[in-house]
Order: C-alpha cells, then structure tokens, then sequence
C-alpha cells in the first residue's frame, strides 16, 4: 500500500503541469496504474489524491452501502465520477485539470501534503491557514488513539 508523508511544495507551469513529489511517486511505484487519481475534496478546498489501488478499496467499500442508497449516489458522484487517472509523463509531472485547480483555488503553486494513504494538493497560503486551525484543535482536544502491534 501506498504511503505518503510529509509536504512539498511546487510550481506548476502555463498548462498545469507540476512534478508530483519524487517521495511520493516512490511510494507509487508497486502500483499498476503509473500515476495517480484526483478529485475535488468535499471536506475541504483542496484537491484529493489517492492511488488507483486505494480507489478501487473506496469501489470495494461502497459496495457495502444499499443499491439505491442517497449517500451512495452522492459518494459516487464525488468519488468516481468526479476522479480523474492522471499518468505520470517521463519527468514525473502531471497536467491537472483546470476545473480541480479552480476548486482549490491553484494558480501557479501547489502543496502537496501527505495524509497517510492519500494526499491532498492545496493552495499554499490557504494550506497554511488549515494546517494552523489544526493544530490548535489538537491541542485543544488533544486525541488519543492505540497502536495495535501484530505479530509477523
């Protein structure tokens, strides 16, 4: 599985190309599909970015939602129809698409962010704000998880 760490930011040029960070296209390098699967964020005003293996884990999951179920046409209509396989060209760039950087509101910088097994891509300066709100409701609620360790 794909993980991705940490932040990078980069330029995009005149038709929207920007290099995917080298750490993050390592991480992807076990993967069929050679690049990677972008959609508008519904939580946020960023770009999400998975691989294409963790979006058919997101197909396998709705499958578990009922047929007719109105989350389940809602969760399609931004996780599939939405979603766009970008390959990676031979310098490690892709061309994202205007409308996913209007969203965002991206001109000529991005941030990549690593979110563990996805990624998002942000605005910098409003990147910057969200990840300011976040670690003061960190520390405010400070949270509290158990790591569970498996034997190999």
């Amino acid at each position: 599985m794909s993980l991705f760490l940490s932040s990078y930011e980069n330029r995009l040029d005149t038709k929207g190309r920007v290099s995917v960070p080298a750490s993050f296209r390592a991480s992807l390098c076990n993967e069929t599909f050679a690049g990677v699967v972008l959609f508008r964020s519904f939580t946020n005003n960023c770009i999400e970015g998975f691989s294409m293996s963790r979006m058919e884990q997101m197909a396998t999951a709705t499958d578990n939602m009922g047929v007719f179920d109105s989350e389940l046409d809602d969760l399609s209509a931004m996780l599939f129809a939405d979603a766009r396989p970008l390959a990676f060209d031979v310098t490690g760039r892709i061309v994202v698409p205007a409308d996913l950087l209007a969203h965002a509101g991206i001109t000529d910088r991005a941030v990549f962010v690593g979110r563990g097994n996805s990624f998002q891509i942000w605005n910098p300066d409003a990147f910057r704000i969200a990840q300011e709100k976040s670690l003061q409701n960190l520390r405010a609620t400070r949270p509290n998880f158990k790591i569970v360790l498996t034997a190999k």
